[in-house]
């Protein structure tokens, strides 16, 4: 056999088997995926139903029952609808063969670029700092819920089982210390306390409702009067814009579950706007029903953590099964929450720059198995230091939460999604579709500020008569 054909003869057996390989493999070289619309939904609807569900019944009683129900379901839209536009660009050009963006950072980078890239980056992981603070509040108030639910079910109501929330935010820091990434099961069980806590807490307010003999709550939400002052009844209503905005956070993750659909047809993102649909009904049909019966139980006296605020002493053991759940959920969150924050430090701000360093570098063997990086040890311990430590200083979970989800929304689910889109699809500036693309964000903008301003304003309140790591 000649030297050309034997060439030929060994190209024929690559193609062959690299026929074979591709079998396996999408347009881009990776794993085929073999996502669907129902796991699409599953990933959405896990992510978004979070600790933000207990605070909902807090915002509708600050809102009223005119008024609560009806803001909840105009977020919903204007998410369903912003992340049907976010949707459209895990594809930068053709929707069906165009370059895939893997990450939102992706996204932004390859339909908007320059400085929008570096704002986007900046807002998404201040939000993330902001969320492991939020969390650390959130689950060391659960810990102190389980010690307070046994000391008032042994003592009495009447008696205050006061305690400090501060070595439980201290505890939780440090279970946060260890890397958890790896652990492939954490968001699983994570997914499913998030629903274990929540039915109970729709449960719990089914059961108080009925007890009640009926409903409770007005059209237009807490009154003016004793306690509260019309500037406090407005900038509480306005912070309930932000924690139901909390509730539903989830685009920043959107393009990652969109990259887990099978290739086409159907695109990717048709398969993504039927998937959205059915998370954002699912999880406003849940919200609703958690928040509205949340507010039927307790009326104006909604507490603005459901499970932790004691509207509901026995059964205390339910409640101790409900915050350990909470706990349980808050530790595998804030790992995957923070894994993007953790990794621009450790692959590109560090390893980048001080590639050579021996404290970047250098790992001590714990065993025959595992090796510790000291770099990543030192840093991620200081990380969750600073979340601790700013925790302990501003230990108001409703406020916290309204503040994230204000913050939030108005550039990661609204902005960054509608400037992408227009950029994407060509939307030729002045035409009335830009104009009411443009008319929404503006909108968003103002509800967003409005939101930030009511819950910077409780935080300052509540500031007042805080003693900084008191608890």
């Amino acid at each position: 056999m000649s030297k050309k054909a034997a060439a030929a003869a060994f190209e024929v057996s690559v193609e062959a088997g690299n026929g074979s390989a591709a079998a396996w493999l999408d347009d881009d070289g990776r794993p085929r995926r073999t996502g669907t619309v129902w796991t699409a939904s599953a990933h959405i609807i896990t992510a978004v139903i979070g600790s933000g569900v207990l605070s909902l019944a807090w915002a509708i009683a600050q809102l009223g029952w005119a008024a609560g129900p009806a803001v909840m379901l105009l977020f919903a839209l204007v998410i369903y609808y912003t992340s049907t536009l976010l949707a459209e660009c895990y594809r930068s050009g053709d929707p069906v063969a165009g370059k895939r963006n893997y990450t939102y950072m992706d996204a932004v980078r390859a339909s908007l670029g320059g400085a929008k890239v570096r704002l986007c980056g900046a807002i998404q992981y201040a939000n993330l700092f902001g969320v492991a603070i939020g969390y650390t509040i959130a689950a060391s108030i659960s810990m102190q819920a389980i010690r307070r639910a046994d000391c008032f079910h042994e003592k009495g109501h009447g008696n205050p089982c006061r305690s400090s929330s501060n070595p439980y935010m201290i505890l939780f820091g440090v279970a946060e210390i260890p890397d958890l990434d790896q652990i492939w099961w954490l968001s699983i069980v994570a997914a499913a306390m998030s629903f274990t806590y929540s039915a109970i807490g729709l449960a719990l307010g089914v059961m108080q409702t009925v007890a009640n003999g009926g409903f409770r709550g007005s059209l237009t939400g807490v009154a003016i009067g004793a306690g509260v002052s019309s500037t406090q009844k407005i900038f509480r209503s306005l912070q309930a814009f932000g924690n139901i905005a909390f509730a539903y956070s989830y685009a920043i993750i959107l393009i990652e579950i969109q990259d887990t659909i099978k290739a086409p047809p159907p695109s990717e993102a048709k398969v993504m706007k039927k998937a959205t649909m059915i998370s954002v009904a699912t999880t406003t049909i849940f919200y609703m029903l958690c928040g509205c019966m949340g507010y039927a139980a307790f009326g104006d006296e909604a507490p603005d953590n459901l499970l932790t605020g004691f509207g509901f002493y026995e059964p205390y053991w339910l409640l101790d099964v409900a915050n350990a759940a909470i706990v349980v959920h808050l530790v595998g969150a804030y790992q995957v929450f923070c894994q993007p924050l953790f990794a621009f430090v450790e692959t590109r701000a560090a390893a980048s720059r001080w590639s050579d360093s021996a404290f970047v570098a250098k790992e001590v063997k714990l065993g025959p198995f595992f090796a510790l990086s000291v770099f990543r040890l030192a840093w991620r311990t200081a990380f969750v230091c600073v979340t601790t430590v700013t925790a302990m200083l501003l230990p108001f979970f409703g406020d916290v939460v309204g503040l994230l989800g204000a913050v939030s929304f108005w550039p990661l689910t609204v902005y960054f999604p509608v400037e992408m889109y227009i950029v994407q699809r060509g939307v030729r500036r002045g035409s009335t579709r830009w104009v009411c693309l443009q008319t929404l964000s503006a909108a968003c903008l103002v509800v967003s500020v409005a939101a930030a301003a009511g819950s910077i304003a409780d935080v300052i309140d509540a500031l007042k008569v805080y003693r900084p790591f008191s608890g």
